[in-house]
């Protein structure tokens, strides 16, 4: 089992940036696969970024490519989400989650999640 509790969130400005914590209980956060997912009101959960268990491979979706950046510190159990370059439509409540096994970008493959941290840029 893991629990995985996120901080970091806040308001800021377009343009600004902020730096989610993912940070994870249990001994196997070290294996696990780990993502960021996003939900706005009214909208579906979507990816937003990925990261394999050693921190070697990552994946972002399109619309934060460039601008965001996954890593992972399994000696601390913590993930972190690099957010610069934001925009109005990065607002949402940011998740992180995480699973045993290979990385998904579909939000039902993942096993564990977080409560969410906000992100609200204003433009």
């Amino acid at each position: 089992q893991v629990q995985l509790v996120e901080s970091g969130g806040g308001l800021v400005q377009a343009g600004g940036s902020l730096r989610l914590s993912c940070a994870a209980s249990g001994r196997t956060f070290s294996s696990y696969s780990m993502a960021w997912f996003r939900q706005a009101p009214g909208k579906e959960r979507e990816f937003v970024a990925s990261i394999s268990w050693s921190g070697g491979s990552t994946s972002y979706a399109d619309s934060v490519k460039g601008r965001f950046t996954i890593s992972r510190d399994n000696a601390k159990n913590t993930m972190y989400l690099q957010m610069n370059s934001l925009k109005p439509e990065d607002t949402a409540l940011y998740y992180c989650a995480g699973r045993g096994g290979a990385r998904y970008t579909a939000p039902e493959k993942y096993d564990y999640w977080g409560q969410g941290t906000q992100v609200t840029v204003s433009s």
